[in-house]
């Protein structure tokens, strides 16, 4: 009995701050989020990634293992997601992120945080970092089939890492004051992206049609592979029940950022319709794999 209060106490946070930003965006559908999508950015998320990897007890080798983990994990989406286009005769490129990009940032990371607590918070990071490198990288490139190195020059999140990185590498010991403030636009950052994800579920555009499909590829095939390779590897602990619920997570919606800047309107209406249907999907998934992270990895 104890283990179903605590997946309650994990997953009801999060999702009573998405549902204020739902509630939010119907009662008020102008409301501006670009405020929070441009702190995320350029402030919050470079912050949480410093804050996380660095402050929470992560070593370099546990973190750099999980980097090697996180693609080894992103490898086995894509074979996943290229199978499942290709029988939907989709485009095997652009609409390819939503499938092997998953929400790790926005749900991930509170979820893995309310789960294993600080400790499962930096192996969160570690596997959200990978992800994020590859929006701005992979991501890019596939939804507009031309790889732009600006952009990754231009991203605060990818100099956070590298920052994280070399304070692991060395073993360097974060001034207070910085582990303070980075702590404070951490938790900021969790709760604003959050509720943003909220609102924006109900701008975006949904359609059962195909979308079904990818989404049950993305919240349940995800989870599969990774307990593959958890056995391959013969990995445990909190790490390997971080890395479980991490491959849970529904599609990102910064999948449908990226494609509407760069792909055509018919691939952007599909990659929202599948992130709208794989999020309402992992309501169901997400507990089921939480109970199974937390009886099985501990």
């Amino acid at each position: 009995m104890d283990l179903y209060f605590k997946i309650f106490e994990v997953i009801f946070p999060v999702f009573f701050v998405i549902g204020i930003g739902y509630y939010l965006g119907k009662k008020n559908p102008k409301i501006d989020t670009n405020f929070i999508t441009d702190f995320a950015g350029n402030i919050g998320t470079p912050a949480m990634i410093f804050y996380t990897v660095t402050t929470t007890g992560v070593t370099f080798a546990v973190f750099t293992s999980y980097l090697f983990y996180a693609l080894i994990t992103i490898g086995g989406f894509s074979i996943i997601g290229l199978i499942l286009l290709f029988i939907l005769k989709k485009d095997l490129s652009m609409e390819l992120p939503p499938l092997i990009l998953p929400n790790t940032g926005n749900m991930g990371i509170p979820i893995c945080l309310f789960a294993y607590g600080t400790q499962g918070l930096g192996v969160a990071s570690a596997i959200a970092s990978v992800i994020i490198l590859f929006h701005f990288t992979l991501g890019i490139f596939l939804a507009k089939k031309k790889f732009s190195f600006d952009v990754v020059v231009k991203s605060p999140p990818v100099y956070a890492i590298i920052i994280s990185i070399l304070f692991l590498y060395f073993n360097l010991e974060v001034p207070v004051f910085l582990e303070n403030t980075t702590f404070l636009l951490t938790y900021a950052t969790i709760f604003l992206v959050l509720m943003s994800l909220g609102i924006a579920l109900t701008r975006l555009k949904f359609s059962l049609k195909d979308s079904i499909i990818l989404a049950l590829g993305r919240v349940i095939l995800g989870p599969i592979i990774c307990i593959l390779i958890i056995n391959k590897f013969d990995l445990n602990g909190f790490a390997a029940g971080v890395l479980l619920i991490q491959s849970a997570m529904p599609s990102a919606v910064l999948t449908y950022l990226v494609g509407s800047m760069y792909s055509p309107k018919k691939v952007v209406d599909s990659i929202a319709s599948t992130i709208v249907t794989s999020t309402l999907m992992s309501f169901i998934t997400i507990p089921i794999v939480v109970f199974f992270a937390l009886k099985y990895f501990n």
